[in-house]
């Protein structure tokens, strides 16, 4: 008993005498500032969460899902740079985490970090073999965001697999996905009401409610475009519905980035997230 202590004593000290070199080192480093970074938050990498926390990758994906959760959003204002760092960080940790999963598809994907959410969510959706949520809102997402019916066809039916009581309804919506007979925006203006409804944290229905607003926009934007190509050929450029007369004016976007036209179909507008192209 009392070696093992002595042990323990002794990678205690170990570990405290590198952390003091590393932080002593680095004060006598020269602090440089680049116009063009973002300041942000700082995001522990998972290698280093799994050593502070002991090894325990469960309680390290726990603790920094609460502390993301808590930090994220600051006076009604999401910060997705920092929410789409950490979570990555917490699906590395523990992909199965349901909380981090679900905050990231209402957030992230759904804020403008479409690839970044997705891709928590497929990590999710690899893990949690029974649970027919994340391949839900992943193919949902793979037919709104990326036009992608045959993964989105099949990531509904691996829900419809796993959600037995809800398996007729998801067979049928990718039958309907491979006809092409609904139209995808509605159907996910009915999909993100049902997550802001179904939540219970006050802060993430005030975030989805956001979305909910502004995939309303996009409803109204592609309505006005269909008058307005009947009357007057392609549209070229979303002014001209203000200056046709179509739309009084265009519908502002909660988020601020706004509605794009893209192979003559108007698209939600996705924020480009620097640096994470090389962590997917």
């Amino acid at each position: 008993m009392m070696q093992r202590r002595s042990i323990n004593f002794l990678l205690s000290l170990v570990g405290f005498a590198l952390f003091a070199a590393t932080v002593l080192w680095r004060s006598w480093q020269p602090i440089t500032f680049r116009e063009s970074e973002v300041e942000d938050r700082v995001v522990v990498s998972a290698p280093v969460l799994l050593a502070l926390y002991g090894g325990d990758r469960f309680l390290a994906a726990n603790m920094e899902t609460i502390r993301l959760s808590a930090t994220g959003v600051d006076q009604g204002q999401v910060d997705l740079h920092y929410l789409v760092r950490a979570q990555v960080v917490v699906a590395k940790l523990n992909a199965c985490h349901e909380d981090n999963y679900y905050l990231a598809n209402g957030m992230l994907t759904w804020g403008g970090a479409v690839a970044e959410g997705n891709e928590v969510l497929r990590r999710a959706m690899n893990c949690r073999f029974w649970d027919g949520i994340p391949p839900f809102f992943y193919g949902v997402n793979l037919s709104f965001f990326d036009h992608d019916t045959d993964r989105a066809v099949l990531a509904l039916q691996t829900a419809s697999e796993r959600w037995p009581e809800n398996a007729a309804t998801l067979q049928r919506l990718a039958v309907m996905l491979r006809a092409e007979a609904f139209a995808d925006e509605h159907l996910a203006l009915n999909y993100l009401v049902q997550q802001r409804d179904s939540s219970k944290d006050p802060k993430l229905r005030d975030m989805l409610s956001k979305r909910v607003v502004r995939l309303q926009g996009l409803i109204s934007l592609r309505h006005a475009q269909r008058v307005y190509e009947q009357a007057h050929g392609a549209l070229h450029d979303l002014q001209q519905l203000v200056r046709s007369g179509v739309l009084a004016a265009l519908p502002k976007d909660p988020l601020k980035l706004g509605y794009e036209l893209s192979g003559g179909r108007i698209e939600l507008k996705e924020m480009k997230i620097p640096g994470m192209e090389s962590q997917r």
